[in-house]
């Protein structure tokens, strides 16, 4: 067996070739990391959220999001306040600086994006779509746990929210 041709190495090398060129817009020209990019994502499209509402709707570890948030709230770009008494609870929310950098950098990386897709047949894009919506049901179906003996799943949430 060779790596080059096991398709989950090939999928996480183009997926990171990929996203590395994304990297080089929102990095070089906006000056974010890759883990602010995702949370300024995520606080855009929703205003606001708390931390058990980010680590269900990211990839980032806690660290990862305690650090980016850190770098982000000292930048002006987030805001984060402490919820009740539990003081590991934080929320969340974009500010006004935040909104209009994120939106100046989405538009730049849907250039680049789109520019790379472009160089792509237009009914390979579409297969592609169709491809990782497909891997993404399979994923899901082929982890849910196995059905108990009344047919009822033994785990009370098998398929985990997902985000972007």
């Amino acid at each position: 067996m060779h790596i080059e041709t096991f398709f989950p190495y090939r999928l996480a090398v183009v997926a990171e070739r990929f996203s590395r060129q994304l990297v080089a817009v929102y990095g070089r020209q906006h000056g974010l990391s890759r883990e602010e990019w995702r949370l300024l994502f995520l606080l855009e499209d929703a205003g606001s959220l708390d931390s058990l509402q980010l680590s269900q709707r990211t990839s980032l570890d806690k660290v990862q999001v305690s650090r980016a948030a850190t770098r982000l709230e000292e930048k002006g770009l987030i805001t984060r306040t402490i919820l009740g008494s539990d003081r590991r609870l934080r929320n969340y929310a974009i500010t006004d600086e935040g909104r209009r950098l994120f939106r100046q950098a989405f538009g730049d990386v849907e250039v680049q994006a789109a520019r790379i897709l472009e160089a792509m047949p237009a009914r390979d894009r579409a297969a592609l779509e169709r491809g990782i919506e497909a891997l993404d049901r399979a994923i899901a179906k082929a982890t849910q746990p196995e059905a108990g003996q009344d047919g009822r799943s033994q785990a009370a949430d098998p398929v985990p929210g997902r985000g972007r």
